[in-house]
């Protein structure tokens, strides 16, 4: 079979994109963003960040998706980039996996900001497992994230919420720009209400982060290129007290109000993870070694790009 070429594929892109848009602007625009929200909701410290186990993340072992059971099928995920279904496990618990090249990416862009605080869903990847009922006989390896612990109950913007200018909000920024997440729209930031016995919280996450550890570039990055992330520094200078990044995709308003002390606080935080904790966040990705190694060795030399700004703070109030 013949290979559709490639205005073929570009021509049913778009159509693909504007019948979403057009279901995007039917439903409305959803609930509004509150007005004010406590940083608790964004932003937790972490405390002993070395502590923290970033081979299980926040679910722990306990609720690692078993490879030797059945997962049911309930529907095919056909909003992104990348396929996906949405699965229910013998225990009752609801699943959204993402399979493809956006999987492994996502899970340790994921543990990297759960690890410095910031509010994430439970989150594994999966290299096996089973699916019933579903549309292929065998799946492809997974990024599987809880569903069934939180309701999502609207999105909120970047240049649109409670944070708008706190060291946290900045610090989020930041953290996605070094691991070089270029796909910074609002569709990927979730509200999350998360019910316990006692209590119901509002958490404000950044959900899809599969966009990450490529390069940036206009109008779009790539995802999961070892020799590409490794060509992009983090950091280009500072200019009038703000920082300036090396970004080349969308949304560059973005980071027109970063200090150097915002980038100094949040890779203070990033370079409190071990050498340990590295290992265990890319083998937690079922990422080989020697591509562990070198994303790790790039991710610490950008971390150190970001705390030599602390010479550009000592004037700033």
């Amino acid at each position: 079979m013949t290979a559709p070429s490639s205005s073929l594929r570009l021509t049913v892109a778009v159509l693909v994109g504007a019948v979403v848009a057009a279901a995007l602007t039917a439903a409305g625009p959803g609930p509004p963003v509150p007005a004010t929200a406590g940083i608790h909701e964004l932003w937790q410290d972490p405390g002993d960040v070395a502590a923290r186990d970033l081979r299980w993340g926040r679910g722990g072992q306990a609720l690692l998706p078993s490879p030797d059971v059945d997962y049911q099928f309930e529907a095919i995920d056909a909003v992104g980039y990348s396929a996906g279904y949405d699965v229910i496990d013998p225990e009752g618990r609801r699943w959204d996996v993402k399979t493809g090249e956006e999987a492994q990416p996502e899970l340790i862009a994921s543990r990297v900001l759960w690890a410095i605080g910031f509010q994430q869903p439970i989150t594994y990847f999966v290299p096996e497992w089973r699916l019933v009922s579903g549309p292929v006989e065998k799946p492809l390896p997974g990024r599987f994230r809880l569903d069934s612990d939180h309701e999502t109950v609207g999105e909120w913007a970047w240049s649109d919420n409670p944070f708008t200018g706190t060291r946290e909000l900045k610090g989020l920024l930041l953290a996605n720009l070094l691991i070089n997440n270029w796909d910074l729209k609002t569709t990927n930031n979730r509200i999350y209400t998360m019910a316990s016995a006692t209590t119901t919280e509002r958490w404000f996450v950044v959900q899809d982060l599969g966009a990450s550890l490529g390069k940036t570039a206009w109008p779009v990055g790539n995802r999961h290129r070892l020799d590409d992330y490794e060509s992009q520094d983090f950091i280009v200078g500072v200019q009038d007290g703000r920082v300036q990044i090396d970004y080349q995709a969308r949304r560059r308003h973005l980071l027109e109000d970063l200090t150097p002390a915002d980038v100094v606080w949040i890779t203070q935080l990033l370079s409190r993870i071990t050498d340990r904790q590295w290992a265990d966040v890319f083998a937690a990705a079922a990422m080989p070694d020697d591509v562990s190694a070198r994303y790790i060795r790039k991710i610490k030399s950008k971390i150190q790009e970001g705390l030599a700004l602390q010479a550009h703070t000592v004037n700033q109030s």
